[in-house]
């Protein structure tokens, strides 16, 4: 064989490997895809006080694995416990001021009493009076004076109920209804609450990472002092969307993660995104923002996907851990090249 025979035998070979590999990454693209856009991600707890005040004691390391209700730190009580004092003090002064509007009340009740019996005292001797004036036995000025006092007696009646039912007003319901104990047991729940808030624990399982959190600082409520790390791993990978017409939670794939290069581990799809950010605008009065390329050909658009692994081996994997996904066929064959396409791309990681 001459020399250009045995060129143009290359340019061929070349060629055919050239439209195999081409023809191979078009079918594996649509039907095996994989991505290397993946990572392990956990949930992260914000740990934030619900009081303020000069923390006394941090209960916990950095890198520690904590249980749900497990302390974190301990804020200065000593504040709380006044305002609780004060708060049972409120209290016992609302009980002793509804004492003292019933004993009021029942003096206003009593002097009713009083009022109505001269009131009727009054009228009878009025009319008594009238009896007599009829018959010229009393002057016109003794039946006058008779009528005042009854008009004054009235009067003092009418005044007694008005204080009657201001203290009624002012002492409220009995019991449980009773406002200024409402009031006073409000507060003293709160102080209370406050007290309990002092002493920060674990809403949930997880690991205290990145902690800076030192006895003597001062912390204020609603403000972030430690993060607390899940324990549930969530896998999220990045596809292009053209890749996903035939995916759906409960398709199987395979992940390989960076830290542990060559290990494939099962893993089931839990989700899809319903969106991403390219698609979500702001209705904030500005116009739209066309978008402007020269590109004939434009970059695909990917969407996030999120997997369980299906191991139950407990995975050291920190957030943000990089992986591999390989997404998988149900055909047999595709099965077979999908295990060839994730294990070559795990063992890459060995090199690179």
């Amino acid at each position: 064989m001459t020399p250009d025979q045995q060129f143009a035998r290359m340019i061929k070979l070349s060629m055919l490997g050239f439209t195999i590999t081409f023809a191979y990454f078009m079918l594996a693209d649509l039907k095996i895809p994989l991505t290397p856009q993946a990572m392990a991600t956990h949930l992260v707890t914000k740990v934030a006080p619900q009081v303020s005040g000069k923390v006394v004691q941090v209960a916990v390391h950095n890198n520690q694995q904590v249980h749900q209700g497990e302390l974190l730190f301990v804020i200065d009580p000593q504040p709380y416990e006044l305002a609780l004092q004060q708060a049972q003090l409120a209290l016992e002064q609302a009980q002793q001021d509804n004492a003292e509007l019933d004993a009021s009340i029942a003096a206003a009740k009593a002097s009713v009493t009083a009022s109505e019996a001269a009131l009727a005292q009054a009228q009878r001797e009025a009319k008594r009076l009238a009896s007599l004036f009829d018959d010229h036995s009393v002057s016109r000025q003794s039946l006058e004076q008779a009528q005042t006092t009854v008009r004054t007696e009235m009067a003092a009646l009418a005044s007694a109920n008005a204080q009657l039912a201001k203290l009624k007003v002012s002492r409220g319901q009995d019991g449980a209804h009773n406002l200024k104990l409402r009031q006073a047991q409000n507060q003293l729940a709160t102080a209370q609450l406050n007290l309990a808030y002092t002493r920060v624990t674990a809403a949930e399982d997880g690991v205290v990472t990145n902690l800076q959190l030192q006895q003597g600082s001062v912390v204020n409520v609603a403000t972030p002092v430690l993060a607390l790390v899940s324990q549930h791993t969530d896998i999220i990978a990045d596809f292009r969307e053209k890749t996903l017409k035939d995916i759906g939670p409960g398709s199987e794939a395979w992940v390989a993660f960076d830290g542990e290069p060559g290990r494939l581990y099962a893993a089931t799809v839990s989700s899809i995104d319903a969106g991403v950010s390219a698609g979500q605008f702001a209705a904030d009065g500005s116009l739209a923002t066309p978008t402007e390329s020269d590109r004939w050909v434009r970059d695909a658009q990917r969407l996030r996907l999120h997997l369980d692994l299906r191991s139950h081996e407990q995975l050291r994997l920190a957030a943000g851990a990089r992986a591999t996904v390989q997404l998988l066929p149900e055909h047999g064959v595709l099965r077979f090249l999908a295990h060839l396409q994730i294990k070559f791309i795990s063992l890459l990681h060995y090199i690179y």
